[in-house]
């Protein structure tokens, strides 16, 4: 295939700056986040790729000042080995063109704290090995800037960030008025013929829209994006009324946990993963947390699976366990036993990921008792209308 495909062009780099972030005056300068391998969590070679793209684009933009009116720093770190974990204290912005082949070169002259990062930067990019989002929205908030996530970025996903992001938001706008009016969801799944319930709690909370826009300050969330995404109602109140069971292809194993007061509270399964599950639950109860149900729209545009969660959860109904706090919920980093147990896991259900597990339907229940059918047989009948 045609290199440029998976490259984007000055200008193509210039108006996704612009349009994702719409740019203003105000908006003085862009950062660049990439995490660095180390002897803990050795490299790759998708890793490699996913680097040499932030540098290349960090190079690019800066050529492109006057276009943007942006400058443009790339800054390196330390991977913290789990999706979702906090960042370490410090970053280092990087001179020269050669990059760091890990995290033992990092140059200390030419660290800074994040939090000082974060005061200075207007707009954050951050395509990483290790998924940012969760310490990025919660540190968005606080000091101001917009960030766009790219965990698992590579460039199989150029393709997406080509697409219209104006209709693509709409869409998401009107899957999230359709959520926050619900106060159920019911989910039907069919394993081999089997069928699995579950539903979820969506009482006390409001969803959340990631069309990839970030015009507002305080804000983060994914790129390539197109979801719109729930926290069930966790129970701080008065219990969760998520029940049911939740099956979940594994490799070539199925595993079905069995979920209460929206927790996955044992595994079903006799084979190897199934244990491993059940022993994971054991050790951190907080993983079993159902965080997010969401809803990728993606795949309405041509794209399909490549196997990264950051472009699948985009396709389809996705389902996450653990860390719900950056999404607003109540289970956060304090919850886990230790920083580097803290996870938020996303499970996505297409015919292409879970083929075991088909999504027979998906309703949306309101509190006068209407339902409101939004999958069935692993296909929207959302009427989106025109694009």
């Amino acid at each position: 295939m045609n290199q440029s495909v998976h490259r984007l062009t000055s200008d193509e780099l210039v108006r996704l700056i612009r349009q994702v972030f719409r740019v203003t005056e105000q908006d003085r300068e862009l950062a660049i986040l990439v995490d660095l391998p180390d002897e803990r969590s050795p490299d790759t070679g998708s890793w490699r790729v996913r680097r040499e793209i932030a540098a290349g684009w960090a190079e690019e933009l800066a050529t492109q000042q006057d276009r943007t009116g942006l400058t443009v720093g790339l800054y390196l770190y330390r991977n913290v080995g789990l999706n979702n974990a906090d960042l370490p204290r410090l970053a280092h912005l990087h001179q020269g063109t050669a990059l760091p082949r890990s995290a033992s070169a990092l140059d200390p002259d030419l660290a800074l704290p994040f939090s000082d990062l974060f005061r200075r930067s207007a707009i954050i990019i951050a395509p990483t090995q290790f998924s940012a989002t969760a310490p990025l929205k919660l540190a968005a908030r606080e000091h101001g800037f917009r960030a766009a996530t790219m965990p698992g970025f590579s460039p199989a996903m150029v393709p997406a960030l080509r697409l219209d992001y104006i209709e693509i938001n709409r869409r998401v706008m009107l899957m999230k008025e359709l959520l926050d009016g619900a106060e159920l969801a019911t989910l039907r799944f069919l394993v081999e013929g089997a069928e699995r319930r579950l539903d979820l709690d969506l009482r006390k909370r409001l969803a959340h829209a990631s069309g990839g826009l970030f015009p507002e300050r305080g804000t983060a969330g994914n790129l390539p994006s197109g979801e719109t995404y729930i926290v069930p109602y966790e129970g701080e109140k008065d219990p969760s009324r998520s029940a049911g069971r939740l099956p979940v292809q594994l490799g070539d194993e199925v595993v079905t946990y069995v979920i209460e007061q929206n927790r996955a509270v044992r595994v079903e399964g006799s084979g190897e993963t199934a244990r491993r599950e059940a022993e994971r639950l054991a050790a951190e109860p907080a993983y079993g947390n159902l965080a997010e149900l969401g809803f990728g729209l993606l795949a309405d545009f041509g794209l399909e699976p490549i196997g990264e969660i950051l472009l699948d959860e985009k396709l389809g109904l996705h389902i996450a366990f653990g860390r719900s706090d950056h999404f607003g919920g109540q289970v956060g980093a304090k919850d886990f036993s230790r920083p580097e147990a803290v996870v938020h896991i996303d499970r996505v259900f297409l015919p292409a990921t879970q083929p075991r597990v088909r999504v027979a339907s998906v309703d949306l229940v309101y509190p006068d008792g209407n339902q409101l059918p939004v999958i069935r047989d692993d296909r929207y009948v959302v009427d989106f209308g025109q694009r």
